[in-house]
């Protein structure tokens, strides 16, 4: 597969709910053989380009669609997910704020985290919009590093924490 070819299909990878950067960075770096720092860049602009699209539509079309007569189980569903999120993101806001807390949410690459659930949980709260995507870039751009880091230690072989020692 050509190289342009690999770059692109992590580029899309990136964009993809539920998988993100945090998939994207370790198939463009391990599975693909991708340089490190062109990827990292390119999926941090794939996971970035839906986030005002999901801040502005996101809301309106998951509740359009949870009133659907068919198919409305996913919308319910997600809508719960962001939900949820923006709750934990309120109780985290308590101790260090709305911008840091919804960068660490997004940053820390957990299941369920991510610039896809941070920013419909952002837009949940009614967050100031431009505050809002900066902390989501913040987070998006902490996890591509904490994933790269974790891409490169897993292509050196090093599988736990005791490989290191």
């Amino acid at each position: 597969m050509p190289t342009i070819v690999k770059y692109i299909l992590v580029f899309f990878i990136s964009m993809v709910p539920i998988i993100e950067l945090r998939g994207a960075v370790p198939i463009g770096t391990v599975t693909l053989g991708l340089d490190y720092l062109p990827t990292l860049i390119i999926c941090v602009i794939g996971n970035l380009i839906p986030v005002p699209f999901i801040y502005l539509f996101g809301r309106k079309i998951l509740e359009w669609g949870s009133k659907l007569k068919h198919g409305s189980g996913l919308f319910k569903w997600v809508l719960n997910k962001g939900e949820k999120a923006g709750r934990k993101l309120t109780k985290n806001a308590n101790n260090y704020g709305p911008f840091i807390a919804l960068m660490l949410f997004v940053g820390i690459p957990l299941p369920g985290t991510g610039a896809w659930t941070g920013t419909l949980a952002a837009s949940m709260l009614d967050l100031d919009k431009k505050k809002s995507s900066v902390a989501v870039m913040c987070g998006v751009i902490m996890a591509g590093i904490i994933m790269l880091v974790i891409s490169l230690l897993a292509k050196a072989g090093i599988t736990s924490i005791s490989d290191l020692f």
